[in-house]
């Protein structure tokens, strides 16, 4: 095997087992900030069925692009060799261009979209294949077909429209999410303690967005700050208190200990499925459940029409749904009071379209504000994590 390049021959040493999230780390999900914003922005200006599929295909394009550079980052400590802070700050660059594309990817911005995105994953394959040792570097050669081939079919999908152009979109995902779980993963090394704190942020990231709805719902109508609205907010960030509490008071310890003590052998499968796989719908379920917050303070004295009651309730029931696929591929367990409390969640859908929607986010607050309390006093499995 080739050695690798000077300027990146020594970040295997550099790294090791203890690597801590970098300010460079922190400084890249930046951009994924902005991305994460301009979803929810196509999502609230495209509140039609059609605008919710192409919302999901554009979250889960960026999603992708942030999770195969939490690998890769996690393999490289970037920092310490200036070719490869380049290349990050390179990819810095070409997001914030994919990310100025997003309201109109499908429109006349597509093909830019499209380029920028492949530039994206294109510096990806470059940097691990060009800065790790020789084992890492066969396995993401052996994964590069699909990691490149996808993302360049979103470029003749941008001079594409209608079911053609959603063809080329379905392939190019279905073809970049499915190399790695065809081709596996062997080969990969992961840091476990930096790894979990990666997706850890990413969560705290997505959960601004919620907070983020809240005065983009109050400020973007030009709302006074009434009784209803100001109880609107209140139920809002009591949701997004429930929303952070279930994942980091105990499920985030859990997922640590198994990613840990996992073999280097089954690491990093475990790692694929229960983080780069299993994180989507949570990430998914939050950004829904922010469209929802926006569109209630939007409409505090109004039923919720169907899209946006929708994403409330199904945002949460995603949500949950989503906690519940990690737990049962780290531990072979589920928990039942949260599959119960996103049933609850879905029966508010139907409920929103008859009530006010201070009343549907009132009612989804309750149940997630109770599913965290009760979890907190009740649950054996959390008492064994956190030992009392």
């Amino acid at each position: 095997m080739k050695a690798a390049p000077a300027g990146f021959s020594n970040l295997e040493e550099i790294g090791g087992d203890d690597q801590e999230v970098t300010p460079l780390e922190l400084f890249f999900d930046l951009v994924f900030v902005f991305a994460m914003t301009q979803v929810s922005s196509f999502l609230a200006n495209h509140l039609t069925w059609v605008g919710i599929v192409r919302g999901v295909g554009l979250l889960a394009v960026l999603w992708w692009a942030w999770v195969t550079y939490s690998w890769l980052t996690n393999a490289i400590p970037a920092e310490e060799a200036l070719p490869a802070r380049l290349v990050l700050l390179a990819a810095m660059a070409a997001v914030l261009i994919v990310a100025l594309a997003v309201p109109d990817a499908f429109g006349d911005d597509g093909v830019l979209f499209g380029l920028a995105y492949f530039v994206v994953r294109m510096l990806h394959v470059v940097l691990y294949t060009l800065a790790t040792d020789p084992e890492t570097r066969d396995a993401i050669l052996r994964l590069a077909p699909g990691f490149l081939l996808g993302p360049a079919l979103l470029i003749p999908a941008g001079f594409l429209d209608g079911s053609i152009q959603a063809v080329f979109w379905i392939v190019a995902l279905a073809l970049d999410y499915g190399v790695p779980l065809v081709r596996g993963v062997s080969g990969f090394k992961i840091q476990a303690s930096h790894f979990v704190e990666r997706y850890r942020l990413i969560l705290i990231i997505a959960l601004g967005e919620s907070i983020v709805a809240i005065g983009v719902g109050v400020n973007a109508s030009g709302l006074a700050l009434t009784t209803n609205v100001i109880f609107a907010a209140i139920s809002g960030i009591l949701l997004v208190f429930a929303l952070w509490w279930l994942y980091f008071d105990y499920v985030v310890l859990a997922a640590e200990r198994r990613l840990v003590s996992a073999t280097s052998a089954e690491r990093a499968a475990l790692a694929r499925d229960s983080y780069s796989y299993l994180h989507f719908p949570m990430v998914a379920g939050i950004i829904f459940i922010a469209l929802g917050i926006e569109q209630t303070l939007a409409h505090v004295g109004e039923s919720l029409t169907v899209i946006p009651a929708v994403a409330l309730g199904g945002g949460g029931a995603l949500y949950l749904i989503g906690h519940n696929l990690f737990r049962l591929r780290d531990t072979g367990t589920v928990s039942i009071p949260r599959f119960v409390v996103a049933a609850g969640a879905c029966l508010i859908i139907p409920l929103s379209m008859y009530v006010s929607a201070l009343v549907s986010l009132s009612a989804l607050m309750a149940l997630f504000v109770g599913l965290s309390g009760f979890e907190t006093v009740r649950s054996e499995f959390r008492q064994a994590i956190r030992g009392g």
